[in-house]
């Protein structure tokens, strides 16, 4: 009775165990499946070269020491302009070395007349005579020769000269030697003022001429691109700086100068007041 009872519920359980392995079924194969021709991809696919990558430390060697032309500098501006924008470049140069000129020679003559002043100090006003301490005084020397001026007064004045007074004659005759030393140290003066007014306006002129040429470039291509107007404008504003750059040491050179001119020519009129008085001093004396 019980093996009849097992065998009735064997038969009622098969139908629900065969449904249930026939629904697992497809999902297994549905997951074996992609695996398959993966795997079968995988091993006939080759496998993959190795390339061996370049070297990046030559080619950036390379490009750090490339030299790069630059077609808008000082150099391309003179290769490429005409003749009116070399002349204003000549005139330019001509205008900077001859204040630089002037400059230094300016001060190397000031400062040598420092020197020659404190060697009055030492050696002309301890002397016995004036003319002593007029031959211990360096040949060239201004202070020499507003004292060889006071020296020759005082033997000049006869004839109708004897007819002014001694006293302003002497004066006049250093006077005289003293404005000629004022002047001999005041040239070139006037050149760094000339350069430090007119060298911007030098400039400008060339300023002018490179608008004026990129005007023209414009008006040839029919369009304003920066390939046309760059080196045109580029050259007009070098023309400005150079300009500038020629007009700015001769403006502060002048000023500078002047000032040291008044320092210098204090020591000078100092030593010509003094003079006149040590002369009339010795001619009352005699």
């Amino acid at each position: 009775m019980t093996k009849t009872f097992l065998a009735r519920l064997a038969a009622v359980a098969a139908p629900f165990v065969l449904a249930l392995g026939l629904g697992s079924a497809p999902q297994l194969a549905g997951a074996q499946t992609p695996a398959a021709p993966q795997a079968a991809a995988s091993a006939a696919a080759p496998a993959p070269v190795a390339v061996p990558e370049k070297p990046a430390a030559p080619a950036a060697a390379h490009a750090a020491t490339a030299k790069v032309d630059n077609p808008y500098g000082v150099g391309a501006l003179w290769s490429q302009s005409d003749a009116v924008a070399k002349a204003v470049l000549a005139i330019l140069a001509i205008m900077s070395m001859g204040s630089w000129y002037v400059i230094v020679t300016k001060l190397l003559e000031q400062m040598r007349m420092g020197r020659q002043a404190r060697a009055v100090d030492n050696e002309f006003w301890n002397a016995g005579t004036v003319q002593a301490g007029t031959a211990r005084l360096a040949e060239g020397s201004p202070f020499r020769f507003i004292a060889d001026a006071g020296m020759q007064a005082t033997q000049k004045h006869d004839g109708l000269r004897g007819k002014v007074d001694f006293a302003d004659f002497v004066d006049l005759c250093i006077h005289r030697a003293t404005e000629r030393v004022q002047r001999r140290l005041s040239n070139g003066m006037s050149l760094l003022a000339t350069v430090g007014s007119t060298a911007p306006f030098v400039g400008l002129f060339g300023t002018v001429w490179g608008i004026y040429h990129a005007l023209t470039a414009i008006g040839v291509a029919g369009q304003a691109s920066i390939d046309k107007v760059a080196g045109p404008v580029g050259e007009a504003l070098i023309m400005t700086a150079i300009g500038l750059a020629v007009a700015v040491p001769a403006v502060l050179g002048y000023n500078w100068l002047l000032r040291r001119n008044i320092t210098v020519m204090d020591d000078v009129r100092e030593f010509s007041g003094e003079l006149h008085s040590v002369i009339l001093a010795g001619s009352a004396a005699a």
